[in-house]
């Protein structure tokens, strides 16, 4: 318990909590973004294969921008992107496609500036990075569900203009006398010894199994929108947790634990709920881990470590927009040989737990 109190109540959490805010309006405008655009129209399931690939792989570029020019205010600047996006979306002007660009570059911008801020800010910590990322989840299914209901684009600007403020605050958490490799020097999660091209190539290669298998999982129990609001849910919880618990337990043990207990539940909770949700949860909890192992390697660069595990998770669901396996038996052998996989590999490349809270809450 001690841990856990030590890593929820750590110094600029805060931080991390108004990322969280600023994390779920982004995805709430942009997903009610695409839901309200994708129709009958013969290229629009491109859509969604577009907005991965332009919201996701330019996050490397942004970041390494911001890296460079640390007082860039990505943040704001995404989420006036976006909010210059759903005007379009709403005046039915430019192109469909120009102004999706537009939101995507919007939802990077803001990605990077989260980013920037809980990984600067965070003494190490898994804890701040993963409740930032954590409210995605939240977003997405809120986006959904407020276009399918008709909800007209005004709220959803508004809620997106609330998170400016927000953004601003943010960022005055950034300790601006230090340099990225400094404010990054307590991210030491990788094995020593290894060379960090292959630190990096693992953790991605995680990130895209991860991706792939974010699709894959055997989820006929969902056919209500209470249970999808649940299925979005539990993985919000699962990312903020993996943080936490690393925090308090140890990055390898909560890595390696959540990863081989998630299997079994994802593999029998097809038709069962509440066992497949304590799989999805276990199962999300790797999210702040793979980031942690990148920054460990590119402590100067922790917008382009960001952007590694972006790129990851294109990669991870490009195969789901053109095959599908159907059966679940072929599911669940496929889910075990990544699992096995990931698993090898996160032996191999996290350092040993260290009795680290004392050392982390001294250093406050």
């Amino acid at each position: 318990m001690k841990g856990l109190r030590n890593a929820l109540g750590s110094k600029n959490i805060s931080a991390a909590w108004l990322y969280f805010y600023i994390h779920f309006a982004t995805e709430v405008i942009c997903f009610y973004c695409l839901t309200r655009q994708v129709g009958d129209s013969t290229f629009m399931w491109l859509f969604p294969l577009v907005y991965d690939a332009f919201a996701f792989v330019p996050q490397s570029l942004i970041g390494y921008l911001n890296d460079r020019l640390p007082r860039l205010n990505t943040g704001v600047i995404g989420l006036v992107l976006m909010t210059a996006a759903a005007l379009l979306f709403r005046l039915a002007t430019p192109g469909s496609y120009v102004t999706l660009l537009i939101l995507c570059i919007g939802n990077a911008f803001t990605h990077i500036g989260g980013a920037e801020v809980t990984l600067r800010c965070s003494s190490g910590r898994l804890s701040h990075p993963a409740v930032f990322v954590a409210g995605g989840s939240f977003g997405v299914i809120t986006g959904r569900l407020l276009a399918q209901n008709g909800v007209p684009y005004w709220p959803v600007i508004l809620l997106c203009l609330s998170a400016i403020p927000f953004a601003l605050l943010a960022d005055t958490y950034k300790d601006r006398s230090k340099s990225a490799r400094e404010a990054c020097d307590a991210y030491n999660y990788a094995s020593p010894g290894i060379s960090p091209a292959v630190i990096i190539i693992a953790a991605t290669l995680i990130v895209i199994v991860r991706g792939y298998m974010g699709y894959g999982i055997p989820t006929a129990w969902k056919k209500t929108t209470l249970q999808t609001v649940a299925l979005y849910f539990t993985m919000g919880i699962g990312k903020a947790a993996g943080g936490i618990f690393a925090d308090a337990w140890g990055i390898k043990k909560t890595a390696i634990f959540s990863a081989g207990a998630a299997l079994p539940f994802l593999m029998f909770g097809d038709n069962h709920m509440m066992i497949s949700l304590i799989g999805v949860m276990l199962f999300s909890m790797t999210m702040s881990i793979t980031l942690a192992l990148i920054v460990s390697v590119l402590k100067g660069k922790p917008g382009l470590a960001f952007g590694f595990t972006t790129i990851g998770l294109f990669l991870g669901t490009v195969p789901i927009f053109f095959f599908t396996f159907t059966e679940t038996v072929d599911n669940c052998i496929i889910m075990a040989v990544l699992t096995v996989l990931c698993l090898v590999m996160m032996a191999k490349i996290i350092r040993k737990d260290e009795k680290k809270n004392d050392k982390l809450q001294n250093a406050h």
